[in-house]
Formats: C-alpha cells, sequence, structure tokens
C-alpha cells in the first residue's frame, strides 16, 4: 500500500518531467532544422563559379582589377575553383590580370555568356561575366581606381559578347 501512495505521489512528477524534456527536444529539433536550412543557403552562392572559360574581344582598353589592359582578345577563367579570383588573360599576348569578384545570380538565364564593362568617362571597368544558359556570374570587385572614377561620373554600361 505505501508502494502505491508512492507512485500517486511521484508519477505526476515524472509525467511533467517527460513532458518538459518533451518540448526541450521538440525545441532543439526545429532549432538544428533551421540551421541546416541556413547552412544550406549559405552554401549555394558557392555555384556562382566560372567552370568554364568565355572569351570575348574588345575594341577599346579597360581596367581589370588594378591593371589596364589594351583592346584585344581575351579569355576569363576561374584558375581556382575554391577562391573567388578570376583570371583575365589577353589570348594574343603573354598579358594576364587577376581580379576579385563577388557571386551574383539573375532571376532568367542568360541567353548568351556576356562580358559587361561600366565606364565612367573616358574609363572602363570590367563589371560582371555571365555564362550562357547560367543564373549565377560573377561580379568584378570595385578598385580604388574604379571608386574615384565613380564618384566623379555617371556609370554608362555596355556590353561585349562571349563565346
Amino acid at each position: 500500500m505505501a508502494f502505491h501512495v508512492l507512485l500517486r505521489t511521484v508519477a505526476p512528477a515524472l509525467s511533467g518531467a517527460n513532458l518538459i524534456m518533451e518540448n526541450i527536444m521538440n525545441t532543439v529539433g526545429k532549432l538544428v532544422t533551421r540551421i541546416g536550412f541556413l547552412s544550406l543557403l549559405s552554401v549555394m552562392p558557392l555555384a556562382a563559379q566560372i567552370d568554364t572559360s568565355v572569351d570575348f574581344t574588345t575594341s577599346f582598353p579597360f581596367y581589370a582589377g588594378n591593371a589596364k589592359l589594351p583592346a584585344g582578345n581575351y579569355r576569363v577563367s576561374q584558375p581556382d575553383m575554391g577562391a573567388e579570383i578570376l583570371r583575365i588573360q589577353n589570348i594574343d599576348e603573354p598579358r594576364s590580370a587577376f581580379v576579385d569578384f563577388t557571386p551574383t545570380q539573375s532571376l532568367q538565364p542568360s541567353r548568351k555568356s556576356s562580358v559587361s564593362f561600366e565606364k565612367y568617362g573616358d574609363t572602363d571597368f570590367l563589371d560582371r561575366v555571365w555564362i550562357a544558359g547560367e543564373t549565377y556570374g560573377v561580379e568584378a570587385d570595385p578598385t580604388k581606381v574604379e571608386a574615384t572614377a565613380a564618384a566623379g561620373a555617371k556609370a554608362a554600361e555596355h556590353t561585349a559578347s562571349g563565346q
């Protein structure tokens, strides 16, 4: 009989503890699910990489990063898929520049590969590279030279078709 009295006294406390544990586990489960989802979203921009090269031709000199490149035929590639750096290589001569970039996306896939430039006054700066059939691209990080040029003039965007 004493056992039944003890069981009636302790049982409600145990069921309350189980309820608290269950609530904690549900909260932790939801938190882990949210963190997993946010982790997945943070990895998505890594897909914005150039896994092939894009060739283009310009009839004007332009800045790629801190390097001023002459008019000519160029190839844009990403030499290290783990780093957000582009290589802009002159196809006709041994001249290259390296540019830091930021991944960017579009709602619609690009119809063709292209390279766009921002022009401030008489000076052109590499701006973006789009890949045919993809919704991702890359945007060249602005340099101090570009920021100085942008402070004094309005940008005019123009594009060179890529292959």
